[in-house]
């Protein structure tokens, strides 16, 4: 790490569910929101980032990361009061242009031969249609239930 960066980035880190150590030091935790929700069975939410930033635009260099985890909203469809969207919020209507931006800002802040690890629940919206908005490939995936976790590499323009 060189200049104090942090070398991995969590573009939407929510409540950091899936960190194992939810503070670790070598993650910029970055998200739109700084709150805390309680859900309708009392259960406290809370999203304390690092770095208060949208991930259609983050506040980073080019070439900040060596690693990058986007866990974008996977709802279209929820209401303010519903406890998925206190938990995980939702895309803009116009979701399509969201998401690419936001899979365009990722590989912007990876460093070449950098990963992004990109985590989906087809909970309202099919992968295949949200892997249609990068133009990058990815390099393979897991599914667990309905939940895919996916791997890309930012390779250099002349690969």
């Amino acid at each position: 790490m060189t200049n104090n960066r942090k070398p991995i980035l969590d573009a939407c880190c929510g409540s950091r569910m899936f960190w194992f150590d939810k503070d670790n030091p070598l993650v910029e935790f970055m998200d739109i929101r700084d709150e805390e929700v309680y859900l309708s069975d009392g259960q406290l939410v809370m999203v304390h980032p690092n770095t208060i930033g949208d991930f259609t635009a983050m506040p980073f260099p080019d070439n900040s990361f060596k690693m990058v985890v986007f866990d974008p909203p996977h709802l279209v469809w929820a209401g303010k009061a519903a406890d998925l969207y206190k938990r995980y919020g939702k895309l803009d209507k116009d979701w399509q242009t969201e998401l690419a931006m936001g899979f365009k800002e990722c590989f912007r802040v990876l460093e070449p031969y950098g990963v992004l690890i990109f985590k989906w629940a087809e909970t309202q919206l099919k992968l295949k249609t949200v892997l249609s908005l990068t133009t990058e490939k990815p390099l393979f995936g897991h599914k667990r239930g309905h939940t895919f976790w996916v791997a890309f590499m930012k390779l250099p323009l002349n690969q």
